[in-house]
């Protein structure tokens, strides 16, 4: 995989020449990157080459990248947070572990990502939008005699008993925005209800977001509940792997990117961020086999992207399940009803 991200990385960064020269710093920048290892190391590779700056990259999920800033929120460590969920990004504005910086670039972005900007005081912003859906592994479905799952409904039938992965909430903004895309569709009392008769076909909660789509790629599980973006760069790879979004509708993370508050690293940081919202460093992430929606207008959308316009979407509220509150609370329900249960 190494040797893939250089050579892609070598690819591009000519591309990139005339942005990284306007970044240029010799100091360095601290990152924590909530989306796939390739593209993370993408990001290094090609940021440090093109500024001469050090970039230092820990990936974590979203759900592992809030617990650890809110533990350094004292002598903050990062500089940067990168990717992710949104839920997560808009929980630390308000534990006031994120900086304000309203960019000079937001203009250039879509409604959605300057809205999570406005929503959070501009402590965050949007870099990509992807849906939330269901992977599958048409070969192991065949096998196993099992229709494809087109519904939320679909998925508590008894045939997929054990042949279901999705993520632990508590660690995974991909399982949190499950959580709470089903509570805005079902209501609170026949969305945990339906989590607990799910939970009797979930195989395993995984620690990562993407350790399901994964699974399913590599035929360990039938059934995964993911983001459907992370699907087409494990079929490039040569792995049977399709996607559907739920007839009765889905929601949509916004994944964003956030400057720590008391960052050690403070102008490489913005300088970073800057980069991170220019259309050639947002189509990083097709070439990272990555396929969210890229937050600038202007960025070239890949064939592979998910057509947003062919999919039923509720009207997620990304303000209120964003909130700290309300996402622990929910989470907390979750662990205390749900995950406690025998299956």
């Amino acid at each position: 995989m190494q040797r893939t991200v250089c050579f892609v990385a070598s690819a591009i960064t000519m591309s990139l020449a005339a942005v990284g020269a306007q970044a240029a710093d010799t100091g360095q920048v601290n990152i924590i990157c909530s989306v796939q290892a390739e593209w993370c190391n993408m990001i290094g590779t090609v940021y440090a080459k093109t500024t001469g700056t050090k970039i230092n990259v820990s990936m974590k999920g979203s759900g592992e990248a809030l617990a650890q800033l809110a533990a350094e929120k004292a002598n903050p460590k990062t500089d940067i947070w990168f990717g992710g969920t949104g839920d997560p990004h808009l929980q630390a504005a308000e534990m006031g572990l994120t900086l304000e910086y309203k960019s000079p670039s937001l203009t250039q972005l879509h409604a959605w990502a300057q809205q999570q900007a406005q929503q959070s005081g501009y402590k965050t912003v949007g870099i990509y939008s992807g849906p939330l859906g269901f992977g599958y592994n048409p070969e192991l479905l065949a096998k196993k005699k099992l229709p494809v799952p087109k519904s939320w409904a679909d998925l508590l039938k008894p045939e997929y008993k054990g042949d279901i992965q999705v993520a632990n909430p508590a660690s995974s903004g991909t399982a949190y925005t499950m959580v709470a895309t089903l509570v805005q569709l079902m209501g609170e009392d026949k969305a945990f209800e339906y989590l607990k008769a799910l939970h009797k076909n979930v195989g395993q909660y995984t620690r990562s977001g993407t350790g399901p789509i994964k699974a399913v790629a590599r035929a360990e599980t039938a059934v995964s509940i993911s983001f459907v973006h992370d699907a087409p760069g494990e079929k490039m790879a040569g792995f049977p792997v399709e996607t559907v979004t739920p007839a009765e509708g889905t929601g949509a993370e916004i994944g964003s990117m956030s400057i720590i508050k008391g960052a050690r690293n403070l102008e490489a940081a913005k300088k970073f961020y800057e980069w991170s919202l220019t259309p050639a460093a947002q189509e990083m992430a097709a070439a990272a086999k990555q396929f969210q929606l890229p937050s600038n207008k202007t960025a070239k959308n890949d064939p592979h992207i998910p057509d947003f316009k062919s999919i039923k979407f509720i009207n997620y509220d990304y303000a209120k399940y964003g909130a700290s509150a309300e996402r622990s609370r929910l989470i907390a329900k979750w662990e205390k009803d749900v995950n406690s249960l025998p299956r």
